[in-house]
């Protein structure tokens, strides 16, 4: 539910904050005082684009700020951690925008997000109606998911979507072959070409790793010779070296260990110390024997190496990069080559998805057939309620030739308001008045399903009578046993019904008009019900008290 909502500098209203109740809350005022506000501010911390001329006449920036209490977070949290901004603590989540006549700003839990990630966490967060609004009824596909969700059909809807989309892959890998030319000569024997070239190169991912180090030490194996081999005779070259010197060390240590057994832990290292040695001095002699200087193999390095960087060029950045655009070429010939092989596969991959669609769709339409009459007779219930006491409605299935993206069939809503006149689409239904008791009848019959938290009514009772708007009254209070139910109305009978009522009212402040909100109770809802009744004196307050007491 909304607990709080802060509004500033938003056209009349320069300061707003409301801390609504849960419940069915009913606002109300005068014709100008702002109550448009509401739905204004609540529509662009959904993700409504923003229009500089809302800003309030001799202000440079709106603010806008609300925070839900959810019961359920875990999708709207996947969806923040997938974007980076910290998830909702405790069920808390925290929108905020700022509109400036250059720039808009908008954060999640106090993290900047991006408008389109605004709109994607609201969706399913807040339900708006208008009487406009209800013109979504007529859609094919927005009544299709309602039914769905009358019918709690969403787990067999992940199985159709997906069975839909692997179907879908697998016809157009298969139209895609079908449907594509046959490689010309030219293109045959350019792509032969190229697999030639590398392929002839022979190169390997060892010698690409060992090349440029070969290739160096061929080039420079005068100076490397030059420098390793007087490395050599120092270490082991004649008597004077480090190791005959070494060794005469340690014949003298031994001849003092005889002497002196107490010298032995002193002189342990040296053999270790002339073991080493030798090591290294038969790595430097095997070095400088396999030092390359011949002009013919630094001549096939280079070549090499001037053939790797020529497919460098053609083909890729580096040895993997050809490596990829090798294999990528032997594929295409391949699937030219096996064409015909590869078409019968593609179809035969393409009929067993569409088995498997059909297998799917099949299960969809059985339980939407079974939920068709199950929604008519709640809708009709609810309907009657709303003044439609001899209606009709009528949960319409309409198979199609080929599964589409929603199901192998259609639905259309048929109503008939008045007895003796045949059934027609929602879409046919001129009256706004008609529609919106339809949506409310509908939101009625889908209470328990619908999981959203918040669902705003914006003067959806305009165009019909006293007794038919207490009737809507009554089927927003039932509501708002399952949602938090927001209703801005002109009907007394309305308000009255609502668990807590609200004024919007507009004065002068400084010279400035303001609209101001908060809650009447007592006397002074009282007092309002009688302003919305039109009259005054005790006979009104009687029908204001009235009005309460049902």
């Amino acid at each position: 539910m909304l607990t709080l909502l802060k509004i500033r500098n938003l056209a009349l209203v320069d300061e707003l904050v409301w801390e609504p109740e849960g419940g069915f809350l009913s606002i109300t005022g005068e014709t100008g005082a702002g109550k448009s506000v509401i739905m204004g501010g609540i529509s662009l911390l959904l993700g409504e684009r923003a229009d500089k001329g809302r800003i309030r006449s001799g202000e440079t920036q709106c603010s806008l700020e609300a925070a839900f209490h959810l019961n359920r977070v875990t999708h709207i949290n996947t969806v923040l951690e997938e974007a980076g901004v910290p998830p909702c603590e405790d069920g808390e989540l925290l929108i905020r925008r700022t509109i400036t006549a250059t720039a808009n700003r908008q954060f999640i839990n106090n993290s900047p997000v991006t408008l389109q990630l605004l709109r994607k966490v609201a969706e399913g967060l807040v339900d708006m109606h208008h009487p406009e609004a209800h013109r979504s009824l007529t859609s094919q596909e927005r009544q299709l998911d309602l039914l769905d969700a009358y019918g709690e059909h969403a787990p067999l809807l992940v199985k159709y979507y997906a069975a839909y989309r692997a179907w879908l892959d697998a016809r157009a890998a298969y139209r895609e072959l079908q449907e594509s030319e046959m490689a010309n000569e030219r293109e045959l024997d350019f792509l032969r070409h190229q697999v030639d070239e590398i392929e002839q190169a022979a190169f390997t991912a060892d010698e690409v790793a060992g090349l440029e180090a070969g290739w160096q030490r061929a080039r420079n194996a005068s100076r490397l010779r030059d420098t390793a081999l007087p490395m050599a005779q120092l270490l082991d070259g004649d008597e004077s070296s480090v190791l005959s010197r070494l060794r005469q060390l340690v014949r003298l240590g031994r001849d003092l260990e005889r002497l002196d057994a107490e010298t032995a832990a002193m002189l342990s290292p040296l053999e270790g110390i002339v073991d080493e040695l030798c090591d290294l001095s038969a790595n430097v002699e095997d070095y400088v024997s396999n030092l390359n200087s011949d002009p013919q193999e630094l001549a096939r390095l280079e070549e090499r190496i001037s053939l790797l960087d020529n497919l460098k060029r053609k083909y890729g950045a580096d040895f993997e990069s050809i490596c990829e655009h090798l294999q990528a070429c032997r594929d295409k010939l391949d699937a030219i080559d096996n064409r015909e092989e590869k078409l019968q596969e593609l179809a035969e991959e393409e009929r067993a998805r569409k088995a498997e669609l059909k297998i799917a769709a099949a299960a969809l339409s059985a339980a939407r057939k079974k939920a068709a009459p199950k929604l008519q007779q709640d809708f009709l219930e609810h309907a009657r309620q709303l003044g439609f006491r001899q209606s009709l409605f009528e949960v319409q299935l309409c198979p199609m030739d080929e599964p589409g993206p929603h199901g192998a069939e259609t639905t259309d809503f048929l109503f008939g308001p008045n007895p003796g006149e045949p059934l027609k689409a929602l879409r046919l239904i001129a009256s706004s008045g008609e529609l919106a008791r339809v949506m409310l009848a509908l939101k009625s019959a889908l209470a328990k399903q619908d999981d959203t938290p918040l669902l705003v009514f914006d003067e959806i009772d305009a165009n019909v009578g006293g007794e038919i708007a207490r009737a809507v009254g009554m089927k927003m209070r039932e509501l708002g046993q399952e949602h938090q139910v927001i209703a801005i109305t002109h009907f007394p009978q309305v308000a009255a019904l609502a668990n807590h009522h609200y004024l919007i009212s507009k004065g002068v402040a400084d010279g400035r008009t303001v609209s101001r909100l908060h809650e009447v109770a007592d006397d002074a809802r009282v007092a309002e019900l009688m302003r919305m009744l039109g009259t005054s004196g005790p006979t009104a307050e009687a029908h204001a008290r009235g009005l309460l007491m049902e």
